[in-house]
């Protein structure tokens, strides 16, 4: 008996009145808005205008999600087109089935169409939303909870999921591995290394998206083989298998070629908003030297006034006017001084004359 497992939801959808509110659908909804968010925040960061990546999702999600549902139905095309298969359910995306591989190869179709429309490097849209995709693949995999799917090998770890039975799709009730939870803790793991090496190395030119790529086929591959969900099998492994391998070989290639070829990151990502940011600037500079020119008239004035009132200030005081009586008062001794010194300055050559032919006689 197991003391401890993860339980599952009895039921994947609740109807508000005519309504299906389904939780596979809720995970995946969050999980794109919670991806845009981010992928927002890091278009910004990296000299990008708010909005255009949630402008560019307008393309890349819809293309996703068809190019998700194509993978899982032409690799699981039994249940659609078997021998007892309804055709009508490969559009039943709600009740699950989404292959990552596709919804990532055509979402880029999408995102490139988006990019080529706004003038953007697809690359470098890339770069800044790839921690996003990894978060959101991390909450959309719970949907795979609510439905009861993609589980792994029985076990009894106190972790392990319960499954109940349905003899309608031949699930065995028990405990199993929980292979979404570990998937989505892998995802968020992927999402912390790919910003860390981002801003410990600059990454650019997508490869931080090649980055993304390669962590989650390294984890893909390991937790595809303990599941025992049907499918195609190549050589011993599972399609999803092989498949991790060879886009994980060419994520890494293209990391090793394009820092050869393009070290560093864009230094421009989106030429709008730059120049839009160089017209704040220069804006906000004629401003500032308007403003300064006023303080500077102001100041001015102000300074000329002040003089104006100190000038205005000492003649009222008392005894200003006193003060110009007492320097003539001084002024006419020193004139009749000079006088006096002008009067006797002939009789003082005379006597010097006088003296000096004395001298000479002696």
């Amino acid at each position: 008996m197991d003391l401890a497992f993860i339980p599952s939801p009895s039921v994947g959808v609740v109807h508000l009145g005519p309504i299906p509110l389904r939780g596979y659908a809720f995970c995946i909804i969050i999980g794109v808005f919670v991806g845009v968010w981010l992928g927002n925040k890091r278009w910004v960061q990296r000299g990008g205008r708010s909005g255009t990546v949630a402008d560019i999702a307008v393309w890349a999600v819809p293309f996703g999600l068809v190019g998700g549902r194509l993978y899982h139905v032409i690799t699981t095309y039994e249940p659609y087109f078997g021998p007892n298969g309804h055709p009508l359910d490969a559009f039943k995306v709600w009740e699950g089935g989404l292959g990552i591989w596709g919804a990532v190869a055509l979402g880029a179709v999408g995102a490139w169409i988006g990019c080529r429309r706004r003038g953007i490097p697809l690359p470098a849209y890339a770069d800044a939303l790839a921690p996003g995709l990894a978060i959101g693949q991390a909450i959309g995999r719970w949907g795979n909870w609510f439905n009861q799917e993609l589980y792994g090998k029985p076990t009894d770890v106190p972790w392990a999921l319960q499954i109940s039975s349905d003899p309608a799709i031949g699930r065995i009730g028990g405990t199993y591995h929980p292979t979404f939870l570990y998937e989505s803790l892998w995802c968020l793991g992927v999402a912390a290394l790919v910003i860390w090496a981002d801003k410990r190395f600059r990454l650019g030119h997508g490869r931080a998206f090649a980055l993304y790529v390669a962590a989650y086929c390294t984890g893909r591959a390991w937790i595809e083989y303990m599941r025992v969900d049907e499918a195609h099998h190549i050589l011993g492994l599972r399609l999803n298998v092989w498949t991790a391998l060879i886009v994980f070989v060419l994520a890494v290639a293209y990391l090793v070629i394009s820092a050869k070829k393009a070290p560093g990151r864009e230094a421009v990502v989106e030429p709008g908003a730059q120049l839009a940011e160089g017209e704040g600037a220069d804006e906000g500079g004629e401003g500032a030297k308007d403003a300064k020119d006023a303080d500077g008239a102001k100041g001015a004035e102000s300074v000329n006034d002040d003089a104006g009132a100190t000038a205005d200030a000492d003649a009222t005081k008392p005894g200003a006017e006193e003060k110009p009586a007492e320097s003539e008062k001084s002024a006419e001794p020193a004139e009749s001084a000079k006088d006096e010194d002008a009067a006797n300055a002939p009789a003082a050559d005379a006597a010097k004359t006088a003296g000096s032919g004395s001298t000479k006689k002696s």
